[in-house]
């Protein structure tokens, strides 16, 4: 089996030699490089190709969300997990809109932090629907109606279908479960996540959970 290739980005080296110690007993995960911050993390990726990166979200000179908006734009762009110190951070929600495919504490346990990472690499959702949902109210704020219009406007181009599996998306629901809900084989559900992404011009499973959420969708379907 290939291992994961991941790059490690952060400005505390102690935090990064942590990551590595934590991380590099894995034997399906290989670390590929390490960066003091989001412009020296371009540089890496270009040159080591990761699968996953996982990114400190505060740094000096460039930061985790800018380097994260860099990446994401990128033609191989690999998938980035944001590190932070608290769960309630503007900035990390910042980040998944910008296409970040989850979070982890910086405290969180290393078995949590390798198994983010292998689920990142496999596609699969990394954010517990209750941790999504704190941090997206607290950083609703006072512009959520005119976010509320603009999100439903943007679903509007999907079939009843699609938008069914969007909002079961949308509660950090795995492909099998989806498909055990919504009474599907869990290659149509790929497919309608594939077409959802396409349609709503998005890059990933978290950015059509802040849509669905944004779109008041996720407090109408009462789970």
């Amino acid at each position: 089996m290939t291992p994961i290739r991941l790059l490690l980005v952060d400005d505390d080296p102690l935090v990064r030699a942590g990551l590595a110690l934590m991380i590099g007993g894995a034997a399906d995960i290989e670390i590929v490089g390490e960066a003091a911050d989001g412009g020296e993390a371009e540089e890496l990726v270009a040159r080591t190709r990761p699968d996953v990166v996982l990114m400190d979200i505060r740094m000096p000179s460039v930061d985790g969300l800018t380097a994260t908006e860099r990446l994401r734009a990128r033609a191989d762009a690999p998938q980035v997990v944001v590190l932070t110190t608290f769960h309630a951070d503007e900035q990390v929600l910042h980040a998944l809109r910008a296409g970040a495919a989850g979070f982890v504490l910086k405290d969180t346990p290393p078995a949590e932090i390798v198994d983010a990472v292998r689920r990142v690499a496999a596609g699969d959702p990394v954010l517990s629907p209750a941790v999504t949902r704190q941090l997206m109210r607290h950083a609703a704020g006072g512009a959520a109606d005119a976010r509320q219009a603009r999100a439903r406007e943007r679903l509007a181009v999907l079939n009843d279908r699609e938008r069914e599996v969007a909002v079961v998306v949308g509660r950090g629901l795995a492909n099998a479960a989806i498909a055990a809900e919504l009474y599907m084989s869990v290659a149509t559900v790929k497919t309608h996540v594939s077409r959802i992404l396409a349609k709503l011009g998005l890059d990933n499973r978290v950015q059509i959970a802040l849509l669905a959420y944004d779109a008041g969708l996720l407090e109408d379907d009462g789970h």
